[in-house]
């Protein structure tokens, strides 16, 4: 509707909603364990995450499917962000291209924004960089389908 306004989402409650872990969703617990979103805003998430060891392959790399689903997530944040949904998120196009690898305890920023929303349609663009040097890990673009699940912490005025 033209002129209403989102109602305002904050960096405590996104986090403390994904620190909970939630039942049927295992891997998306173990991925996002340890998580840290920086920043948040209307269309935009920055996180940090320390990459644990059971995101590694058998050289001590991030596994690049441990790399995908973070991306995923924090691609899901921002649509969180930008239309107050915050489960329902339907992944229908996804697109990643790595560019180099990490190891086990690196610090990496991953940057998610959402750059278009046609109402239960969003397009979100993710970059995931080393913390340190800024070195380009990954770049990820996605569209996604969304119901009409609010967030939790969201107060919503009354229907009555």
């Amino acid at each position: 509707m033209e002129g209403e306004k989102l109602p305002r989402i904050s960096r405590k409650g996104i986090q403390e909603y994904l620190n909970k872990e939630t039942p049927h969703v295992e891997l998306q617990n173990i991925t996002a364990k340890g998580l840290i979103i920086d920043h948040a805003r209307k269309g935009f998430v920055r996180c940090t995450f320390i990459i644990p060891p059971s995101a590694s392959d058998a050289h001590g790399n991030w596994q690049v499917g441990a790399i995908a689903t973070i991306v995923d997530i924090v691609a899901s944040i921002a649509i969180c962000t930008e239309t107050a949904i915050i489960r329902g998120n339907v992944t229908m196009d996804y697109n990643i291209s790595y560019y180099s690898s990490a190891k086990i305890q690196e610090e990496v920023e991953i940057v998610a924004k959402v750059v278009g929303n046609k109402g239960k349609l969003s397009s979100i663009r993710v970059e995931v960089k080393k913390k340190d040097n800024g070195e380009l890990i990954a770049i990820a673009k996605q569209w996604t389908a969304s119901n009409e699940f609010r967030a939790p912490w969201i107060n919503h005025p009354s229907k009555l």
